[in-house]
């Protein structure tokens, strides 16, 4: 695995170099998980007056310049965005992540969970740009304890080879696919802007934060 990559302090919970370079993006949120500590469907969490799936979507939408859902097309259609079929329904995370990059035509892949209210678009557009400044297979960030976030990363599409060979093995662990491909792990100074919600005491404590950072 690669060093933490070194940069100047951005505000917020920014903590890298930023050099743009025009090259292609996607963007994509994985949807349609257990959520079974939750007790219901987390993507369809009211959020700012539409589902938090929705929300989520078309921030990263803003970031990338485009993006589609990867989960039931039928479940998550109405939303107002493209969805894809996970090709692995059932099996995690990673089997959404290897659909959306056999799907994409385009180099740097944004791929996020639907259950991370907090995310800004300033935030993502710097993980693309940081990715492709260090043109890595994978470059995710990490808090300062350092445990790495697969599901607010950029992938590269050649990420999909080492990502397969992991899946086909029996792997299903993200955190353990990050060493099969040249990972780029970031340090960001917070963890508020990818922190993601599990159960519904999480849900309550972290929408007075959202509220707060906001406005």
């Amino acid at each position: 695995m690669y060093p933490a990559a070194a940069g100047p302090a951005y505000p917020r919970c920014y903590h890298f170099a930023v050099t743009r370079v025009g090259v292609s993006r996607a963007g994509y949120v994985l949807v349609g998980g257990r959520s079974s500590r939750m007790g219901q469907d987390k993507a369809l969490l009211p959020f700012r007056g539409v589902a938090l799936a929705r929300y989520i979507a078309d921030t990263v939408a803003g970031a990338a310049g485009n993006v589609t859902l990867v989960g039931d097309p039928e479940r998550y259609r109405f939303l107002g965005h493209s969805v894809l079929a996970d090709r692995y329904p059932g099996e995690g995370p990673l089997g959404g992540i290897l659909t959306a990059l056999a799907h994409t035509a385009e180099d740097w892949n944004l791929v996020l969970a639907c259950d991370m209210p907090a995310v800004r678009r300033e935030f993502l557009v710097q993980l693309l740009d940081a990715a492709e400044a260090a043109d890595a297979d994978v470059l995710a960030p990490t808090a300062p304890s350092g445990r790495a976030e697969p599901l607010c990363a950029v992938y590269h599409r050649r990420a999909l080879t080492g990502l397969e060979h992991f899946f086909a093995r029996g792997g299903r662990k993200m955190s353990l696919s990050l060493h099969t491909v040249r990972t780029v792990i970031v340090q960001v100074d917070e963890t508020g802007c990818f922190e993601n919600v599990n159960t519904p005491a999480d849900w309550a404590a972290l929408l007075p934060d959202i509220v707060d950072a906001r406005h």
